[in-house]
């Protein structure tokens, strides 16, 4: 049991658990740790526990496996969440996330990163509210630097460094184009608390999903300009506060249509049918 642990310890899952564990920890009391706990234990139990069933079900030796995926999602989910959401909303939230991987799947993975698609939807469903609080917005600066140690950490061991490199380079040039054209103070919460810590938590997190982010460098890159494109509009000319995530699906989406036309070996727009199979829900 020490060995397996150990082992997955090493592992990108394991590592970035450690991280996120760490992250939380260090947020927990700037922001009331009687006041987070509840929806953050609560989100990963349950987000764990029909995770498990569902790999048992589908698992052809009916053994049980460890549900490592479901509770990073729990977390991410608890940690983008405002804590003043009821628990039962962050939990709701995190289980859904995790069973939007099984509706929405190409033939080797999920389609949608689970997290960003779930909280989208909170939105909509509870009008939920975002602090990014695991990106440590409320502790001293010096303290931040975990974060960004820690994330770039991470990018690398999961090989996603041209495309965080890419998103970053391409939302500050984007932003900071706008502050010389328009109205400077439009755009200056983007790069002041929390909005500068959030897109960094999301950057390295979120955006590096390995089963939902692409793999070579050049279609990294790609990815990397469409999502920060698509946030960046998003929050120009919607305003709205999911505007990192809505990028980041859209990303996906991409992506999806990406590997649908590599195996098909069609091309736009032929390849449309090949993407709406891919997203069909409940592909197996």
């Amino acid at each position: 049991m020490l060995r397996k642990l150990k082992t997955f310890l090493k592992t990108p899952k394991g590592l970035l658990t450690i991280i996120l564990i760490v992250l939380a920890a260090m947020a927990a009391p700037g922001q009331g740790i009687r006041v987070l706990l509840p929806g953050l234990l609560s989100a990963m139990l349950a987000a764990g526990a029909v995770d498990a069933v569902i790999l048992r079900m589908k698992n052809k030796k009916k053994s049980w496996e460890f549900p490592d995926g479901a509770l990073l999602t729990a977390m991410i989910v608890a940690m983008v969440l405002r804590v003043q959401e009821p628990w039962y909303v962050i939990t709701i939230t995190s289980v859904a996330a995790v069973l939007s991987k099984y509706i929405f799947r190409s033939r080797s993975a999920n389609v949608f990163n689970p997290a960003a698609l779930a909280i989208v939807a909170s939105y909509f469903v509870f009008h939920t509210g975002q602090s990014w609080w695991g990106a440590l917005t409320e502790v001293n600066i010096y303290a931040q630097i975990v974060l960004i140690a820690a994330g770039i950490f991470i990018t690398d061991r999961v090989n996603k460094i041209p495309l965080v490199l890419t998103f970053l380079g391409v939302y500050f040039l984007l932003f900071t184009i706008t502050s010389f054209v328009a109205d400077p103070r439009w755009v200056a919460e983007i790069y002041r608390s929390p909005d500068l810590e959030a897109v960094l938590f999301f950057s390295f997190i979120i955006l590096t999903d390995p089963p939902t982010s692409p793999a070579k460098y050049p279609d990294q890159i790609i990815c990397g300009v469409i999502v920060a494109v698509v946030s960046f509009v998003l929050f120009e000319k919607a305003g709205v506060v999911y505007y990192l995530l809505a990028g980041v699906l859209t990303g996906n989406i991409w992506e999806a249509w990406r590997r649908a036309n590599r195996r098909t070996g069609t091309s736009f727009p032929r390849g449309i049918g090949s993407f709406l199979v891919e997203i069909t829900p409940w592909r197996t």
